[in-house]
């Protein structure tokens, strides 16, 4: 007898044969088909408690593997909660598929349950947005959907499947299944006239810089930009920030930019995180040259900068870099790399002495209490997100294994992110700093954490407010006129232990490495609750 499938089961089954065991999901009506056919399969659903949470842990499953995350959600309010966190993996670079349950085709323009344009609603926020039309082309759907979030920059992808095309009944037959080769990413090479291009031009500039974007800030990121360092001798600098040139992570490095008479863009957007290359902040007489896997983006430096535009090329970043590094040969100038490394790394001596009050910590004691931990476990997973407190933590902390809330600067990720960094990884710790204000977009995500043994480090600095508008309000306005950003001074580290978790409460420095130590062997999703002082973030510059 021949098998009988439903879509749902040709959906699951070419998963599960790509080896693509890993899903974050929320349950709903359209999607209880995959529910079921899940289970004559390998693949682990991660059920969590909001849409947006699964797209977000997705996308920083993406970010940790290296593979390609899944988010699976109902059609109609849950797209539109999932959809709203696009935004971020976008930004960020994160390969990861969006699966969206979708009213019935026989029904659609009939004001059919939850019907909702749900491909346009996500176009604008990922790579592609459609919706599988039979069940004959589900599973070379899941297939292309996954292999355009993995190629080139890589990013989310939608694919809407209708309820009717996930229970609709077909013979097995090969024609049905795609092949594991169909998930792979498509590579845009490097060619090696190009290479020896870029590297003549490097050779020929005083003062080249070369400027990743966020795939090159991954763990393999950042090893590539080392090995791409040391064979050029040109400074390599990553970028991943929405503060761009003041982002407090790179110190002083906007003072060396501001030199360069060379700027390579390897997989990094002229955007405003570079002031989009103008001056004062690059040279007038600064050439650019642009490796991007996206020709919208090249010719919008082409547009932009005319013939100080020298060489551009389409190529995706890791094959662009492994082939500069292959070819290359050192051109660059040892006291060139010193100055900006020294600008990028430099931090003003005066925060050694600064500390906060009775009751409340500085920014600065609450990242001295977290480094010893961080130095403790050199593979740890380490996620900073928030506003202020989120800039003073990546500016004072760091880890091979970093994920921040990126360019995008939305922050309240951070739990989501953690969830997720623990199924990547479930034996070193996973440390996430976040603000108050982060903690309470996905403080329901702890339940889930709980519920699927999911041990994690909270470190949340509590200033009871929502800081970065507070300063902005501060700034801009002034003192008397900032209202509206107040918080409570919330026990979250209570509210964790009520789900199931571990709690502490610091309110003096001292206290804080002992508590985290305490939070982590406790073998417990765990939340540190650190009482702080409200405290705008810095702009790093020597002068």
């Amino acid at each position: 007898m021949t098998d009988k499938l439903r879509g749902a089961d040709i959906l699951a089954r070419s998963l599960d044969r790509a080896a693509m065991h890993q899903i974050f999901t929320l349950s709903g009506n359209h999607i209880m088909e995959i529910f079921d056919a899940v289970i004559d399969t390998n693949i682990n659903l991660t059920h969590v408690r909001q849409e947006g949470a699964a797209v977000l842990m997705a996308g920083a499953w993406g970010q940790l593997t290296g593979n390609v995350g899944l988010a699976m959600v109902t059609g109609g309010p849950g797209h539109t909660n999932a959809c709203a966190a696009l935004c971020t993996p976008e930004a960020s670079e994160m390969p990861m598929v969006l699966i969206s349950g979708h009213a019935p085709t026989n029904e659609l323009g009939r004001g059919s349950f939850q019907e909702l344009p749900q491909v346009e609603m996500a176009a604008s926020v990922t790579k592609a947005s459609w919706m599988s039309e039979s069940a004959l082309e589900v599973g070379h759907d899941i297939a292309l959907a996954c292999r355009i979030a993995a190629s080139g920059r890589p990013g989310p992808v939608h694919l809407s499947l209708p309820s009717d095309i996930l229970e609709e009944v077909l013979e097995e037959h090969p024609a049905l299944w795609p092949d594991v080769e169909d998930f792979a990413p498509v590579e845009q090479l490097l060619s090696d006239v190009t290479a020896n291009a870029a590297i003549a031009a490097m050779e020929a500039a005083e003062r080249p810089i070369i400027i990743v974007g966020p795939h090159l800030c991954t763990k393999s990121g950042r090893a590539a930009q080392r090995a791409l360092e040391e064979k050029l001798g040109v400074p390599v600098i990553g970028m991943e920030s929405p503060r761009g040139l003041n982002d407090p992570c790179l110190g002083a490095y906007a003072e060396a930019l501001h030199k360069a008479d060379l700027i390579i863009l390897l997989g990094k957007p002229m955007d405003h995180t570079v002031k989009f290359g103008d001056v004062p902040f690059v040279d007038r007489g600064c050439q650019f040259i642009v490796l991007d896997p996206d020709i919208a983006l090249i010719d919008r430096v082409a547009s932009d900068k005319g013939d100080r535009l020298v060489l551009s090329a389409v190529a995706d970043a890791f094959p662009a870099a492994e082939k500069l590094i292959g070819i290359g040969r050192s051109v660059g100038d040892e006291r060139w790399c010193k100055v900006v490394h020294e600008a990028a790394d430099y931090r003003p001596d005066a925060w050694a002495d600064i500390a906060g009050e009775e009751g409340a910590l500085h920014a600065l004691d609450f990242c001295r209490g977290v480094k010893s931990f961080v130095a403790q476990h050199p593979d740890l997973v380490l996620i900073m997100d928030g506003g202020e407190i989120g800039q003073w933590s990546q500016a004072n902390l760091n880890s091979e294994r970093r994920i921040t809330n990126g360019v995008a600067g939305s922050i309240g990720a951070a739990t989501p992110f953690a969830l997720a960094a623990r199924v990547a990884e479930p034996h070193e710790p996973v440390l996430a700093i976040m603000g108050d204000g982060t903690f309470g977009f996905h403080m329901a995500e702890f339940d889930t954490a709980v519920r699927n043994n999911l041990p994690f480090v909270a470190v949340v600095g509590n200033d009871a407010c929502w800081n970065a508008e507070h300063q902005i309000q501060i700034r801009d306005y002034g003192e008397n006129r900032a209202h509206g950003c107040e918080l409570l001074p919330t026990r979250y580290d209570q509210m964790v232990a009520a789900i199931g978790g571990h709690g502490e409460f610091v309110t003096k420095a001292e206290e804080l490495p002992s508590a985290i130590q305490r939070a982590y062997d406790s073998g417990k999703p765990a939340c540190v609750n650190v009482m702080i002082q409200s405290v705008a973030a810095p702009i790093v510059r020597r002068s």
